[in-house]
């Protein structure tokens, strides 16, 4: 059964917080591989 004890959230916070961080760190990693892709291969309309 599910219940809540105020006393964990100290305990999960920084876990949930890591997931978070990792979570965004991954997302700025794929966009800036994505923007670098975009850089290396646009095509030059002079």
């Amino acid at each position: 059964m599910l219940s809540w004890n105020p006393d964990t959230l100290a305990i999960t916070l920084p876990i949930m917080l890591k997931g978070l961080v990792g979570i965004f760190a991954v997302i700025v990693v794929i966009w800036g591989f994505v923007a670098l892709l975009n850089r290396a291969f646009a095509k030059k309309n002079k």
